[in-house]
């Protein structure tokens, strides 16, 4: 129950509660935070987790799960702006585990158990501190039980008035769980139907959520019209359907303090929209890091990716020869599917313009981003994606498949290629376009470079759009203006 909503396209944390009084995704920018105001700045040795004097006891199952509760703050990056408060709850049996979801042998059989602990104990923590929020906003289907709390335990307590909003980060993702463990999340059976919890028979937390939620968002407002088709709903389409204009999108922000190819610390050079010099620089500083022939004239591609066919990974080995036989190189870091790691890692092998780094790498993240040329991105499905804003911000082109918020973010031909057909021709034909565009009129793609470095992708007007949001889900339900 922070004050500041869990990373967006990421799962919250297995001890962390849920955002309660949300602000806008705790990665905003601190730009952002300020100008919507805060509490002020708090002494240092408050980032530092601190146990709380007491034990907050969670129905659970039958019984009760007796937690500890600890207090941190979030770093708001920048002097003067708000430090959001995050409370953890501890519970070892539950949450003292390697895994987040599961380890090598497989999803833990009790994650019904421990998202249900982390869904009630935020509530129960609010009675405990006597928090009585005007809007919790909940992530995913680890927190989706929230609503359905609120609803139906909580209709009775000071915190019946509390809004809620769901934000959608990835529909794949559902929490399905055997009706044979209801009675762990300690609802009844009445909540066990169609619309509500019930799903072929079995528990789907996410359908729950999505029914329950005053308000339902996604990461993009792509993704939102994308979820409410047969194609992209996965299974849950009708259901969102049923929500109509309660499901809005609202795109991603990228921290642009730390994606700055004028500040990065990273990368070989800096370099701006106004002075593209260092961008050569890094290009070539990149080629020599992985092994490349330095060529200025060459075109860089870069990919930064799980290695996985949701990201269009299949499609990319199917196009690799088209690709290279254009005269390219090819930069690749990511992990992921095992087929995939060995292919790229046999072909880094034995050809002179292909190279990949199997694992993740934060300095040559930014590197990448700096040196390329263009960026691939063919995600079959892609809620938001961030890299696509990075390379934008880098001048670096993006080659994207015109999904989620891959289309809300690159105009093509304007600050980008994009291409409908997950295809590997579709795939490999956009990248020749865009490659003979940079050696036929250089002049046009450096505007296009210039172009996507002066867009702003920052969190501000991400934060606006939330604001504006959790005062229609408080209206909506308090039946007053907010």
């Amino acid at each position: 129950m922070a004050d500041a909503a869990p990373a967006a396209d990421a799962a919250p944390p297995a001890d962390a509660a849920p955002a309660a009084d949300a602000a806008p995704p705790a990665d905003a920018a601190p730009a952002a935070d300020a100008a919507q105001g805060g509490d002020g700045e708090p002494p240092a040795d408050r980032f530092v987790p601190h146990r709380l004097p007491l034990s907050l006891g969670v129905p659970l199952g039958g019984g009760e799960a007796w937690t500890a509760v600890w207090e941190t703050r979030l770093d708001p990056g920048a002097p003067g702006a708000p430090a959001p408060r995050v409370y953890l709850l501890e519970h070892d049996v539950l949450y003292d585990r390697d895994g987040i979801y599961g380890d090598a042998h497989g999803e833990f059989g009790d994650n019904l158990a421990r998202y249900a602990l982390l869904s009630r104990g935020a509530l129960q923590l609010c009675h405990a501190l006597e928090f009585w929020p005007d809007i919790v906003h909940v992530h995913d289907w680890q927190s989706a039980l929230v609503p359905l709390y609120l609803n139906v335990l909580e209709h009775r307590s000071p915190l019946a008035r509390a809004a809620s909003v769901l934000t959608i980060h990835n529909l794949g993702y559902q929490g399905w769980f055997n009706k044979g463990q209801l009675h762990t999340t300690g609802l009844g059976w009445d909540q066990f139907h169609r619309f509500c919890l019930e799903a072929y028979d079995s528990i789907n937390l996410l359908k729950g959520g999505i029914y329950n939620a005053t308000l339902v968002s996604t990461v993009s407002p792509r993704y939102a019209q994308e979820i409410q088709t047969w194609e992209g709903g996965e299974g849950l389409d009708g259901v969102l359907r049923d929500r109509g204009t309660d499901v809005i999108g609202i795109l991603n922000g990228i921290d642009d303090s730390i994606w700055n190819p004028a500040t990065d610390p990273h990368i070989a050079a800096p370099f701006s929209a106004e002075d593209l010099g260092g961008k050569r620089l890094c290009k070539a500083a990149l080629q020599r890091e992985m092994g490349l022939e330095e060529r200025p004239d060459v075109p860089l591609l870069g990919l930064i990716s799980r290695l996985a066919t949701q990201k269009g990974i299949d499609i990319l080995a199917g196009a690799l020869d088209h690709i290279l036989s254009l005269d390219v190189q090819l930069i690749v870091l990511g992990s992921g599917e095992r087929w995939a790691e060995d292919l790229f890692s046999r072909i880094s092998g034995a050809s002179d313009r292909f190279r990949v780094y199997v694992g993740m790498n934060e300095g040559l993240a930014h590197r990448i981003e700096a040196g390329a040329d263009l960026f691939l991105m063919p995600s079959r499905y892609e809620p938001c994606g961030l890299n696509q804003m990075y390379s934008q911000r880098y001048g670096t082109l993006p080659v994207v498949r015109a999904v989620g918020g891959l289309d809300d973010t690159v105009e093509n031909n304007v600050t980008g290629f994009k291409f409908e057909e997950m295809s590997s021709s579709a795939l490999g034909n956009t990248v020749a376009w865009a490659v003979h565009l940079y050696r036929a009129d250089p002049a046009y793609f450096r505007s296009m470079q210039l172009r996507a470095m002066k867009k702003n992708f920052g969190w501000a007007q991400a934060a606006r759009q939330y604001e504006a949001l959790y005062r229609l889900a408080i209206a909506r339900r308090t039946g007053r203006p907010f």
